[in-house]
């Protein structure tokens, strides 16, 4: 159960039959309580330009960090295309390289993650210096501003990646995204001090998220693997990788990855992975 602080604000929930369009705006109206105690009876609101009004259900006004925001709930119909479900599009999430995708239809992109490693790295700079001198806990309208802008950026990197990735599987007939990802990744990274500051800040989570919900919208099929020994095993053998912490006693691995971009299949043959992807700024 969460309480709301002294002082603090709380999310309002207008309903549909509350909202009335009026031109391009909204209007909401407040009741006669708060016309008789403030004397105005309603507010007005922008419509989004890509939002019926008519599919609107609802409008939630939510307070985050010293700023409102309107979040308008509605309906949409799922735009399911017809896409081949044998052409696979795998996502390799890191850290410079937000995500590293490569497909089987020959196509492949990187979309870059050094401008959020600096977005972050700015904003613990900025967060250290005015909480310094200060007591534990302490906070202000700077710091929320702060904040707030960081997040913002942070959703704005989420979606456009999204869409990027989708677009991809869109223009290519790709019907199936699997996304490489180790259960609590985050929590149990030791990478060094500055690099799991970087590591954790980066939204990759709700990353995945964000692609699971578009490949629903767009009928795209999504699986989430982990990643376990995929270093030390090839696709070339064919060759079944076990869950982590459920490795069978005695198990070896079918080849063995020499170095970097070079791999030794069972049968000795070596499999040079030579990717030139497209680098996608975001």
């Amino acid at each position: 159960m969460l309480y709301r602080k002294k002082g603090g604000l709380a999310v309002v929930t207008y309903p549909r039959q509350g909202l009335k369009l009026t031109g391009n705006q909204i209007r909401i109206f407040l009741g006669r309580r708060v016309k008789q105690w403030f004397g105005i009876d309603s507010f007005y609101l922008y419509k989004p330009s890509n939002l019926s009004f008519n599919n609107i259900k609802e409008l939630r006004i939510l307070p985050r960090n010293q700023c409102f925001y309107a979040e308008f709930v509605y309906e949409t119909e799922h735009q399911k295309v017809e896409l081949n479900q044998e052409n696979v599009l795998g996502l390799d999430p890191g850290l410079n390289n937000w995500l590293t995708a490569v497909s089987n239809v020959g196509t492949s992109f990187i979309i870059d993650g050094k401008h959020l490693k600096s977005v972050n790295r700015w904003y613990n700079k900025q967060i250290s210096t005015l909480k310094e001198g200060n007591a534990q806990g302490f906070w202000s309208k700077r710091l929320a501003k702060i904040t707030e802008k960081r997040n913002r950026k942070m959703r704005d990197a989420v979606n456009k990646a999204a869409k990027i990735v989708i677009n991809h599987c869109l223009d290519n007939n790709i019907g199936v995204i699997v996304f490489g990802w180790n259960k609590e990744q985050k929590k149990e990274s030791n990478l060094g001090n500055k690099t799991n500051q970087s590591f954790v800040s980066i939204p990759t989570a709700k990353l995945k998220i964000r692609i699971a919900q578009l490949c629903q919208q767009y009928g795209i099929r999504f699986i989430k693997t982990e990643e376990s020994y995929t270093s030390k095993a090839s696709f070339l053998d064919n060759y079944l990788l076990p869950i982590f912490g459920a490795k069978p006693q005695g198990w070896q691995p079918s080849g063995k990855r020499t170095k970097r971009g070079l791999y030794r299949t069972a049968n000795n043959q070596y499999n040079i992975l030579m990717l030139m992807p497209m680098v996608l700024p975001i």
